[in-house]
């Protein structure tokens, strides 16, 4: 078996310290780097592309059990064991689709034998667990990737996805970003808390404030927090009409 790259996350330093101890015990493991918390490990994801992460659940902030769905929206998931002072959080972990989940204090040959376990999957079975993990519930927050780190965009402020190519945009009330997810998985994830307006646009309904048309019959609509109005395709606006009584 390949060695397998490590991340550890915990917001406590003495448990960081004992994890990287263990991992550099084990033979196949190699310890690359760690984060203190949520966001710190959603950035620290992107940028050393680990095979395994080591996941503390209680952390300030993003807790585990978020972070671990944020991971498997990545391209390429990693691996996650959880690793935690408390057992109650079992089940709702392996709903995430974790390897394993370890109670502290934690033995190395526990460690090892998660580690050799994750190290068994490959690519493709990782992200079809991540992909059942995903839609467990809906996130709060969209994932964005910047040069200087992760920066997450409640789902509250989005005003509306615009696909352009490999590249969805997500504008929101203090901008916009370019993020990987398809109009289809956000509509799958989402449901009826957006409605597709054009074949390359999804609107946040709770922003909607108006559906016009215009003299030549186009249709179009105005949001909460947005100056455009967005037009309507007209395969789309009988789907909006029926939908809004309209």
């Amino acid at each position: 078996m390949a060695q397998q790259h490590i991340l550890i996350v915990d917001d406590e330093a003495p448990a960081r310290e004992r994890l990287r101890a263990l991992v550099d015990e084990i033979a196949d493991a190699k310890y690359i780097g760690e984060a203190t918390n949520g966001e710190e490990a959603l950035d620290a994801a992107l940028r050393l592309t680990p095979d395994i992460v080591l996941l503390d659940v209680r952390m300030p902030g993003l807790d585990g059990l978020q972070v671990a769905q944020r991971l498997a929206d990545l391209p390429e998931p990693p691996a996650v064991i959880f690793t935690t002072a408390f057992d109650e959080y079992a089940l709702n972990a392996f709903e995430t689709q974790a390897v394993a989940y370890l109670l502290k204090p934690i033995r190395r040959e526990k460690l090892a034998a998660a580690i050799a376990q994750a190290g068994r999957l490959t690519r493709p079975q990782l992200a079809q667990a991540a992909l059942a993990a995903r839609y467990i519930e809906r996130r709060t927050h969209i994932a964005v990737r910047h040069r200087d780190g992760t920066r997450l965009v409640p789902v509250e402020n989005v005003l509306f996805f615009q696909a352009d190519q490999k590249y969805t945009t997500v504008r929101h009330e203090a901008g916009e970003e370019l993020i990987e997810d398809s109009l289809k998985s956000l509509e799958d994830e989402f449901g009826s808390a957006l409605v597709r307006i054009h074949r390359n646009t999804l609107v946040n309904v709770a922003r909607l404030t108006a559906i016009e048309r215009d003299p030549d019959g186009q249709c179009f609509v105005r949001l909460r927090g947005c100056d455009a109005r967005l037009a309507v395709s007209r395969r789309m606006a009988s789907e909006l009409r029926d939908r809004f009584r309209i």
